[in-house]
């Protein structure tokens, strides 16, 4: 792999940028430019850049498999499980339908909004500066980039306009898969979400993931290996929202997706790759991130099926 190839994977996909949509339903995502296409490699000793990679955007649901992991760290398998579950839904990532029909009577996975709700509330502090403060510190660490910040503006807007996630927060706390306040689980909530990252951020991240929590470069375990593979299996299956075994059997690589046009993949013991499309297709999925992952899967054979 080099440069030359990822900037020709840009050049032949970015035309597919005019097949899907910003996420208009948050007002300050509409500000996105819908023609944008990124992507950022990296392994051991190269890191691989092409489009643009630089450009910021909000994390948005590929906050998810790192506060899980956060979350598995703080309070222990038992109590992460006890309320949400550990299977694909086939739903959209806002649904809340299963929330009243599914026996287990609590939200299915963490990649789902309402599992990830469920999430942010466990995560220890005496309130929610601490508690974001510890989140954006884990992705610091995790990105090796110590200027990650909120972007505030993003966070009002998802605060401003997120019924459907209110909604499922008090059914919720209804059926006791929320603890402590509604309200401050969901701003923790919306400001994971609203985290800036690029697309070499993701890709650090998931290089970290793809070796098992080890930074590679350091020796250090930055997250237990088990933790790590919890994620990672949760990325695969539920990962791509209800596009997820689609993009498995096309892809077949750990990833997580956000409506803000971020991809983050892990390629088992090779890669970590970030990419950046906000053109989304019905699904909320990068339509020509998907594409390029696809292609790249298939020409260096990352697929681990």
């Amino acid at each position: 792999m080099d440069k030359k190839y990822l900037d020709s994977i840009i050049k032949e996909y970015k035309h597919y940028t005019i097949e899907g949509q910003v996420a208009d339903y948050i007002p300050e995502l509409k500000k996105m430019e819908r023609c944008d296409l990124g992507i950022a490699i990296i392994d051991r000793d190269n890191i691989f850049t092409a489009g643009e990679w630089e450009k910021k955007f909000t994390i948005q649901s590929v906050s998810k498999p790192i506060v899980l992991i956060l979350a598995l760290m703080d309070r222990g398998e038992d109590k992460i499980f006890e309320l949400v579950g550990k299977e694909p839904t086939g739903d959209p990532f806002n649904s809340m339908v299963r929330l009243e029909t599914y026996t287990m009577n609590k939200p299915l996975n963490p990649m789902i909004n309402a599992g990830a709700i469920s999430i942010s509330s466990l995560i220890k502090g005496k309130d929610n500066e601490e508690r974001l403060a510890r989140i954006l510190n884990f992705f610091r660490l995790l990105s090796d980039n110590e200027s990650l910040e909120v972007n505030q503006d993003v966070f009002k807007s998802e605060k401003e306009t997120g019924n459907r996630n209110r909604s499922l927060a008090y059914f919720l706390k209804d059926i006791h898969c929320i603890e402590g306040d509604v309200e401050e689980a969901l701003d923790l909530y919306f400001m994971q979400c609203s985290i800036e990252v690029n697309t070499l951020d993701l890709a650090k991240i998931g290089l970290i993931l793809a070796n098992d929590g080890l930074n590679i470069n350091t020796g250090e375990q930055l997250i237990p290996k088990k933790y790590a593979k919890i994620a990672k299996t949760f990325m695969l299956t539920c990962g791509m929202y209800d596009e997820s075994g689609k993009f498995a059997i096309d892809v077949g690589i750990p990833s997580k997706s956000g409506v803000g046009g971020g991809i983050m993949s892990s390629v088992p013991q090779r890669y970590g790759i970030g990419v950046f499309g906000p053109s989304l297709n019905k699904k909320g999925n990068s339509v020509a991130g998907m594409r390029m992952l696809e292609k790249i899967s298939k020409d260096y054979e990352m697929s681990i099926f």
